[in-house]
């Protein structure tokens, strides 16, 4: 039996935390694996996954004290915190995930001597929006994580290049699997293309551009509400679809109301991740406008639904949008690319569909919840022939 402890700072609704959830609920199914799922408080506005992760029979635990923020008060307590927990589990392998839960998890791993260690790389936390002193922390604090780890997953080649490049970890120390997902419900989803429009009070007529994200800072929906009228006046039937929820949500409501467009966007407000099928399926067009992000999932969950996809050149963006293939990337902070790309999309609406489908054939499958489990599962497997710490780890774990 192969023992493992994912520990993430917190399970709300994201990107990071689906990811983890669906790699925990996948090795629990596998036969020979025991898997606990170590996390802080859902504290925000976002939602959380906590309860589904229960309810799906995951082993869990809370460290009431490991929190996103860095804290001079927290951090030290749910440090001890998750070295009791880990002596208690006695696991062969600790897999980390995000950055605060990254660097705690993997130096308290390191003081138990756990065989391997593994983190997940979602998104890095030095980046060129970040306070310079900040960022300096940061890679300071990720090259000596990184100098406990046995593997680093990436969700993004993009990912291992800027964590190099940064002075973070070893070539040989990286691999990229894609964050998994339930590919078959965006392959279906149109079938209830009309019923969800209805639902949503567009017309079949309607275009609608849509955006997936929190609405927080960093998301960009500044760009996209900046550059809606001339792009409302340009397409009189062109309709927004705004899907998320988060602390910025009363500036941007704000900020349509004052520009008269509050008849022609809808915010959906916190959705389960399962309506999120359904509602790419209702949309023409996906619009991406964060200038921070590892390799967002809603991309591939755009194109797996034949959706032509609008984004920022960020991150790992470039390697599932392609450029004039699968969609288009436009320079980060330019509302005048936004607009020139979507223009160039509902303009030709054929071609809006081509992309769509280029982008479904080439990376559908790629982005399945069960190709990421199989490829963890194996670079486990393959961790642990290879690591010395086991046979001294399993004769302590029998004391």
């Amino acid at each position: 039996m192969i023992k493992v402890a994912h520990i993430i700072t917190r399970m709300i609704l994201g990107g990071a935390q689906e990811n983890t959830l669906y790699t925990v609920q996948g090795l629990s199914r596998l036969p020979n694996y025991d898997v606990t799922l170590i996390t802080g408080p859902a504290i925000g506005p976002e939602g959380e996954l906590v309860e589904e992760a229960r309810k799906s029979g995951v082993k869990l635990i809370l460290v009431d004290e490991l929190r996103r923020e860095l804290s001079a008060y927290y951090d030290p307590v749910s440090f001890v915190k998750l070295v009791s927990v880990l002596r208690r589990l006695k696991p062969d392998i600790v897999h980390t995930h995000s950055s605060k839960a990254g660097i705690l998890g993997r130096w308290a791993a390191r003081l138990l001597r756990v065989p391997c260690i593994v983190h997940t790389i979602h998104g890095l936390p030095f980046h060129p929006y970040e306070r310079p002193l900040l960022n300096w922390l940061y890679i300071r604090l990720e090259r000596s994580a990184a100098k406990c780890s046995d593997a680093i997953i990436c969700v993004a080649n993009a990912m291992a290049e800027q964590s190099l490049a940064a002075g973070v970890g070893r070539p040989d120390l990286y691999t990229t699997i894609y964050s998994g997902m339930d590919i078959d419900e965006f392959l279906r989803a149109g079938a209830k293309r009309a019923a969800t429009r209805q639902r949503l009070g567009f017309a079949d007529s309607d275009i609608v551009i849509g955006k997936i994200a929190r609405i927080a800072p960093l998301k960009g929906y500044e760009y996209v509400v900046q550059i809606a009228p001339e792009l409302l006046r340009r397409f009189p039937r062109a309709r927004f679809l705004f899907v998320g929820d988060g602390t910025l949500r009363p500036e941007i409501e704000r900020a349509v109301a004052d520009a008269g467009m509050s008849d022609r966007i809808v915010f959906t407000g916190l959705v389960p991740a399962t309506e999120i099928p359904e509602l790419v399926s209702a949309m023409d067009v996906l619009v991406h406008a964060s200038l921070r992000e590892g390799l967002a999932r809603v991309l591939p969950q755009a194109l797996a639904s034949g959706k032509p996809v609008v984004s920022f050149d960020i991150d790992g963006a470039k390697e599932v949008v392609l450029d004039g293939v699968t969609g288009y990337l436009v320079e980060p902070e330019s509302a005048e690319g936004l607009l020139d790309a979507l223009t160039k999309v509902l303009s030709l609406p054929d071609l809006g569909r081509s992309l769509g489908e280029e982008g479904r054939r080439r990376f559908a499958n790629a982005f399945r919840k069960e190709e990421m489990v199989r490829r963890i599962a194996a670079l486990y497997e393959q961790l642990l022939r290879r690591c010395p710490r086991r046979e001294q780890h399993a004769v302590r774990s029998k004391e």
